[in-house]
């Protein structure tokens, strides 16, 4: 596991603990607003001391939990220490209204009185919201608290006991086995939702780990992909080529030997960028004049090729041997079964956040309705900007008895060794 797993992991489960504070908040009012009604009814047969008691206790509790939305609910995030601060203060007002009910009635009582069962609802609230250390510090402050209660009403001379819990239960009086039960159990509940907590702290980091792994595996089978497929097209115009020179060896050896020249030069430069998935536009550019003056060595007078690049736009980065392709398809199915031949144009142009290319030529075109068969070029760079963009690219070919267009539109990005203009 890394260290940026493990924070990753820790962020998503901040963020769900902050949502989740938030929202006990929201449940805290609602038990104490039902607490205070509950107290209003009571106070004809309380006396008045104790009726003082929750009058303070439910006012302060309800006008904390009231004041943090005011205060911190418009942040970003929570205070962290406010998740300290809220259990402990419900942890403070059980453990005072149960001293309340011990000094203005008697401790039997108070210990006896449902309140006590608020430390197991504020216990078992803590994995939703806390951290592994919160949960066990408010897990020891509860027990502590009622331990403390406890020991305070024995040694305080006013707390009768008997051993007998059966006895116990029907007098003014209390068992030690009960009320070391009763603590038992507030440890153990503390002890399971500090685990609880711990548990998923764990199962976020795990999950961020596995997310990262899977997320790290799908950009290496992209790679692999993109590898593939330029493997593709470096034997196809190289074996066109091959074939193109050697049908001219016993014809025209002197063209023979010029296009040997030119697929030495043209192999050259796409070997120095053959590692690279991106290169700018002035390099894709170069590449593929070798490959065009290659072929003009073929056709002669019968190829024209025009390349109309702004000079701000020469820096801007494009899929690796992607033009070549595309010039070969339009010289082959264009520009070779034409006898007065034709031109191939390539263009660029930027268009807001978009770099638009063409490959455009003017040859035999495409006949209306004929159902078009991609080949290699035109399907593998398909495939490529795919893997490489994405949804954020848009190919499109279009022919006609005029010709054969295809335009690209990928994001407009410039090389960081080319300062924009």
């Amino acid at each position: 596991m890394t260290r940026g797993d493990f924070t990753s992991g820790f962020l998503v489960l901040e963020l769900e603990r902050d949502r989740a504070e938030r929202f006990l908040n929201g449940v805290r009012v609602v038990l104490l607003v039902a607490l205070a009604v509950a107290a209003a009814v009571y106070a004809p047969s309380l006396s008045p001391a104790l009726n003082r008691m929750n009058l303070v206790v439910l006012s302060l509790t309800i006008g904390w939990a009231a004041v943090q939305v005011p205060l911190f609910y418009r942040q970003e995030r929570l205070p962290n220490w406010l998740r300290y601060a809220n259990p402990a203060a419900d942890v403070g007002a059980v453990t005072a209204i149960i001293v309340a009910y011990g000094v203005t009635a008697t401790p039997a009582l108070a210990l006896k009185t449902p309140i006590v069962d608020a430390y197991f609802l504020i216990l078992a609230a803590l994995p939703v919201a806390s951290s592994t250390r919160k949960a066990a510090v408010v897990s020891v402050m509860a027990v502590l608290a009622y331990a403390s209660v406890v020991v305070g009403f024995w040694t305080g001379g006013r707390l009768s006991v008997i051993l007998d819990p059966v006895l116990a239960s029907g007098a003014t009086a209390v068992s030690p086995l009960d009320e070391g039960a009763k603590i038992l159990l507030l440890a153990s509940v503390g002890a399971v939702a500090t685990y609880a907590t711990r548990w998923q702290e764990r199962l976020a980091v795990r999950y961020a780990e596995a997310a990262d792994h899977g997320a790290e595996l799908k950009a290496r089978l992209a790679r692999t992909e993109l590898h593939a497929l330029k493997l593709q097209l470096q034997p196809h115009f190289l074996f066109n080529t091959l074939n193109t020179i050697t049908a001219l060896v016993h014809q025209d050896a002197t063209r023979a030997e010029r296009m040997v020249s030119g697929l030495s030069d043209l192999l050259r430069a796409s070997l120095n960028s053959a590692g690279e998935e991106e290169v700018t536009l002035v390099r894709e550019l170069a590449v593929l004049t070798h490959y065009v003056e290659i072929q003009q060595v073929r056709f002669g007078d019968r190829l024209r090729f025009a390349v109309d690049v702004p000079s701000e736009l020469q820096g801007a980065m494009v899929p690796n041997l992607m033009l070549q392709p595309l010039v070969e398809n339009a010289i082959r199915h264009g520009i070779a079964s034409r006898a007065s031949g034709g031109q191939v144009l390539v263009s660029a142009v930027r268009d807001g956040e978009w770099l638009r290319l063409r490959v455009l030529d003017d040859g035999v075109g495409e006949a209306p309705g004929r159902v078009r068969r991609e080949g290699v070029g035109l399907g593998n760079t398909r495939a490529r900007l795919e893997q490489m963009y994405g949804s954020r690219h848009r190919i499109e070919a279009v022919g006609d008895a005029q010709g054969f267009r295809v335009q690209i539109d990928i994001p407009f990005q410039l090389s960081t060794a080319t300062p924009a203009r």
